[in-house]
């Protein structure tokens, strides 16, 4: 059984303020670590509803909380459904709601679903493996436009318009279909000069595909909004995000959700009658120290922002 230790495990779970006989959300329950703190911080009754899109990864969760299997709910299924997820277990309001966002080191690890360049595996790349569209279908088949757009607006890569044309010359010559030859590929769209920089040539591409495979973005926004829908007064949502597109989301959203009123400024009195929904409780997103990321590198980049419902 893997036990992963998550990112801003201790710092998520305080700001969370688990208490005995709580309900709380893990939207993203990986191989559950922290789950395991949420119900461990929320005993004797506390309750967790743990959802995640990948089946073989709730098997590991499973296994892991199976001491807590009397407080423990798990789901198959995708936070954009969390308002259903939660009313179909019979819950109406949630003390608290984390979203852990990214990939799992599971996922990350695990040579066949395509998600990592280290190995050379199918290009993959779905966390629901039901899911349809693959990144070998979007790689084959989008346009080069389509292809450019999606490398620079979820890879924020430079030169995702050289990517997108090296891609498109060379599956018409044979389909793409590994992640060792999209990353030829991608090495070879990327001038050499450019190759010795802290990440590896292929990184942000691999990001822009896995982005855009599994809707991450897509569905994000509107879930903290549903999410926040279902918290209960003084409860609280936490969310961990990996990258600066995931990050500027959260931040947005919730400086909306916190100022309420959309009237221009120019107008005196407010007219839309929007009220502030929440509270936020970091002004600036909690980080990683240097002994989590000594310990577990893919923590540098993590950004922990959590709100309060008022």
């Amino acid at each position: 059984m893997i036990r992963h230790i998550p990112v801003l495990l201790k710092e998520a779970v305080e700001l969370l303020q688990c208490k005995s006989g709580g309900i709380y959300v893990d939207c993203t329950l990986g191989a559950g670590g922290h789950a395991e703190e949420i119900l461990k911080g929320s005993a004797p009754d506390g309750i967790l509803i743990g959802m995640d899109q990948d089946e073989n990864i709730l098997k590991i969760a499973q296994e892991r909380l199976r001491e807590y299997k009397e407080r423990v709910r798990l789901v198959h299924g995708n936070f954009s459904d969390i308002k259903e997820i939660v009313k179909n277990e019979g819950v109406e309001m949630v003390d608290g709601i984390l979203f852990d966002l990214g990939v799992s080191s599971y996922q990350l690890d695990d040579k066949e679903r395509g998600f990592s360049f280290m190995y050379d595996a199918p290009l993959d790349m779905r966390m629901n493996k039901k899911a349809k569209t693959t990144a070998a279908d979007i790689v084959n088949s989008a346009s080069e436009k389509e292809l450019s757009e999606i490398i620079f607006k979820y890879g924020e890569e430079r030169f995702a318009k050289r990517i997108a044309a090296f891609i498109v010359r060379e599956r018409e010559r044979k389909p793409i279909t590994t992640t060792l030859q999209l990353s030829d590929i991608i090495m070879k769209a990327i001038p050499a000069r450019f190759h010795a920089q802290k990440i590896h040539p292929a990184t942000r591409t691999f990001q822009a595909l896995r982005i855009a495979v599994n809707r991450e973005l897509e569905i994000l926004e509107k879930s903290l909004l549903d999410a926040v829908d279902i918290l209960k007064p003084k409860g609280r949502m936490c969310a961990i995000s990996f990258h600066s597109l995931e990050d500027r989301i959260v931040k947005r959203t919730f400086q909306r959700l916190e100022k309420g009123c959309i009237c221009p400024p120019r107008i005196p009195v407010c007219q839309c009658g929007i009220r502030p929904s929440i509270k936020i409780i970091t002004r600036r997103p909690i980080t990683s120290g240097d002994e989590e990321i000594q310990m577990n590198p893919r923590a540098r980049s993590a950004k922990l922002r959590a709100a309060e419902k008022i």
